[in-house]
C-alpha cells in the first residue's frame, strides 16, 4: 500500500509541476487530523448533536438555544484547532506557484491560518458573524459570547455565524468565484470530500467536463474515485500531502 501511495504521489507531483492553473478543492476530511470531526458518519457531529441547531428557521425562532450549542462546537472546541501538514502543504504550493486557489467547503479558516491567500469559502466562515436584521458583519473576535445570543451594536438584531445554515443558499460571490476557478483549472486536486454535499460536490465534475486532470487524496474511495479521478492517492491527508510535498518540491 505504501509503495502504491508513493507511486501515485510522485505521478501527482509530476502533473502538478507541469500545470498552468491548478486548483484545490477541500472538504471536512482535511481538517480531521486537526481535531475537527466531520459532520456526518459514525464519529460525526450529527451523531452527538441535533442538526436542527443549524436550521435557519429553528435558529430564527430559538437563537439562544442554537447559540449555546454553536458556541460549544464552533468556538470553544473548534477554536483550538491548528492547521495540519495538509493545510500547510497547500499554502506552500500556492506560495511556490504550483497552486492558484483553494475552494473549500470548510468554515474553520485553517487554510488561511496555514498561510493560503486565495481561499474561496464556499459555505462561509465561522470567523465572522452577520446581523439577521441589518446584515452588518463582525469579526468573531470583536464580539462577546458571554451573553447569548450576541446582538448587533447598530440595530440590536441577533447575530448569526456567517456560514451556511440549512435553508440558506450559497453566497453569491463565493459561488461565482468557485465556478470561475473550476473552469480555469487544468488540474483539480480534491481532498477531504466524499462528494455527498451539493452543490459543492458538483464542482469536481464540472472541472472534469472542462478537461481538468483530477487528483484525489482521500482515505477511502468516493463517488469521485469511481467517476472522474485520474490519480487516486489513498491515505490520510497528512501522510499523503507530506509525500506529495517531498516529490513536488524535489521536482520544483
Amino acid at each position: 500500500m505504501l509503495d502504491l501511495l508513493r507511486v501515485n504521489a510522485e505521478k501527482a507531483a509530476s502533473v502538478l509541476s507541469e500545470s498552468e492553473h491548478a486548483v484545490a478543492f477541500t472538504g471536512a476530511g482535511i481538517s480531521v487530523e486537526s481535531g475537527i470531526p466531520p459532520f456526518r458518519g459514525e464519529e460525526g457531529l450529527w451523531s452527538r448533536y441535533d442538526p436542527k441547531i443549524l436550521e435557519l428557521n429553528y435558529f430564527s425562532a430559538h437563537p439562544e438555544d442554537s447559540w449555546k450549542v454553536i458556541k460549544e462546537i464552533f468556538y470553544d472546541f473548534f477554536g483550538k484547532a491548528k492547521p495540519n501538514i495538509a493545510h500547510i502543504t497547500l499554502a506552500e504550493m500556492e506560495k511556490s506557484g504550483f497552486l492558484k486557489a483553494v475552494i473549500t467547503q470548510n468554515i474553520d479558516s485553517l487554510h488561511q491560518k496555514a498561510g493560503s491567500r486565495k481561499v474561496i469559502e464556499f459555505h462561509g466562515t465561522s470567523e465572522k458573524t452577520v446581523c439577521m436584521r441589518c446584515k452588518r458583519k463582525y469579526d468573531i473576535g470583536s464580539i462577546s459570547l458571554d451573553n447569548l445570543p450576541p446582538v448587533c451594536i447598530a440595530c440590536g438584531g441577533v447575530l448569526k455565524p456567517d456560514f451556511i445554515f440549512f435553508g440558506e443558499g450559497i453566497p453569491h460571490d463565493a459561488f461565482e468565484e468557485s465556478i470561475k476557478e473550476t473552469e480555469l483549472a487544468d488540474v483539480f486536486l480534491l481532498t477531504g470530500s466524499t462528494g455527498l454535499v451539493q452543490p459543492a460536490a458538483s464542482l469536481p465534475f464540472k472541472a472534469k467536463q472542462n478537461g481538468a486532470f483530477i487528483i484525489e487524496i482521500n482515505p477511502e474511495r468516493t463517488v469521485f474515485t469511481e467517476g472522474i479521478t485520474d490519480i487516486f492517492i489513498q491515505g490520510k491527508a497528512s501522510e499523503s500531502f507530506s509525500l506529495l510535498s517531498d516529490f513536488l518540491f524535489d521536482e520544483g
